[in-house]
């Protein structure tokens, strides 16, 4: 029987938002936003270990709470707005490599704003890399509003088309389905990561989820959005 693969979900939290201040430990669902995506990995099963990365104390106090692992704590270089998110990922990378001589087969990206996914999603994308010996699975979604149909708008207001080869008349069912990277998962290779610094190679998959667990917040909207359907799913358990 094959060795089951090594799976490292790292749930990446700095302390800093600016759009929504404290947003990784607002209050959604009743209980702290980066909670929900916690339990979605500690419940997966092909998740081998749940870690933290994070500079502020209250977050890492909140996850440990929750059963996450918080072997370390992100530099304060790698915490600023414009810190690049690969430079997050290799450092998580390197620190278990240097610290436990460890290297998983994949490392799994999962951010706090996406709250809505379930353990599932990451058990199927998991199994869809090992399938194919994927070098990388990256969370879609089919997008709501089909990008053939979008306009530019110039200075003065006046519209022009995208994609100005396109009749607007095409009806929807005759077009190709277009898909879009909704930000609730990413999974890739520690080798692809830290050779290319991308999660896009011509062997990288596609997991498509529905709208309804694509949801990724980004303003206060989004947050009060998530909160009513994380108590709906919470009164669904009742």
């Amino acid at each position: 029987m094959a060795t089951p693969l090594s799976v490292l979900a790292l749930v990446t939290a700095r302390g800093g938002s600016k759009g929504i201040p404290g947003k990784n430990v607002a209050s959604v669902g009743g209980r702290p936003l980066i909670e929900w995506t916690i339990e979605a990995a500690r419940n997966a099963t092909r998740v081998t270990r749940t870690v933290l990365s994070t500079d502020d104390e209250t977050i890492a106090e909140i996850s440990r709470n929750a059963g996450c692992e918080v072997p370390f704590m992100r530099p304060p270089e790698l915490a600023a707005d414009n810190s690049p998110h690969m430079d997050v990922l290799e450092h998580a990378l390197h620190w278990f490599n240097q610290n436990e001589k460890w290297t998983p087969d994949y490392l799994l990206l999962l951010q706090p704003t996406s709250p809505l996914r379930q353990a599932s999603d990451l058990d199927a994308a998991i199994e869809l890399a090992e399938r194919h010996d994927a070098d990388a699975v990256v969370g879609m979604c089919e997008c709501s509003k089909h990008p053939y149909w979008t306009k530019k708008l110039d200075v003065d207001g006046r519209l022009s088309p995208f994609f100005p080869d396109i009749e607007m008349g095409t009806h929807r069912q005759h077009l190709p389905k277009a898909f879009a990277v909704n930000g609730a998962l990413y999974l890739v290779k520690p080798g692809v990561l830290l050779s290319n610094r991308t999660f896009y190679t011509e062997k990288t998959f596609g997991y498509v989820m529905p709208r309804e667990r694509s949801l990724d917040i980004d303003e206060p909207f989004d947050l009060k959005l998530c909160d009513l359907l994380l108590k709906e799913r919470l009164r669904a358990r009742i």
